[in-house]
């Protein structure tokens, strides 16, 4: 059942509150790795005093290779979050990364 309504009806019919959260985009932030969720559907429900959140959408996945992060922070004297950044910024293309980076 992938319909995020029916889901929703389903878990009022249980005694679950349900509500449904506006977003534009998710992004889920773990390590060097960032998924992205666009056009999400986020529903919050409260169990047993915790929030769930069920999330649909279309997912896209960003990561960025630990080796790739240390050559380019070695090159350019930046820190591991700015390096990250901008890998991801330009699709992992070292060499663009260390040139971007060096003329900062």
């Amino acid at each position: 059942m992938k319909d995020p309504k029916k889901i929703q009806q389903m878990m009022k019919k249980l005694g679950m509150k349900v509500k449904e959260i506006e977003a534009d985009e998710v992004i889920i932030k773990s390590g060097n790795k960032e998924i992205l969720i666009s056009n999400p559907q986020v529903m919050a429900v409260d169990m047993n005093g915790k929030d769930v959140y069920q999330i649909t959408g279309d997912v896209s996945e960003k990561g960025v290779n630990e080796k790739d992060v240390q050559i380019v922070m070695e090159k350019t004297g930046k820190d591991k979050e700015t390096v990250v950044q901008k890998l991801q910024e330009l699709d992992n293309d070292l060499a663009k990364a260390i040139m971007e980076l060096s003329k900062e």
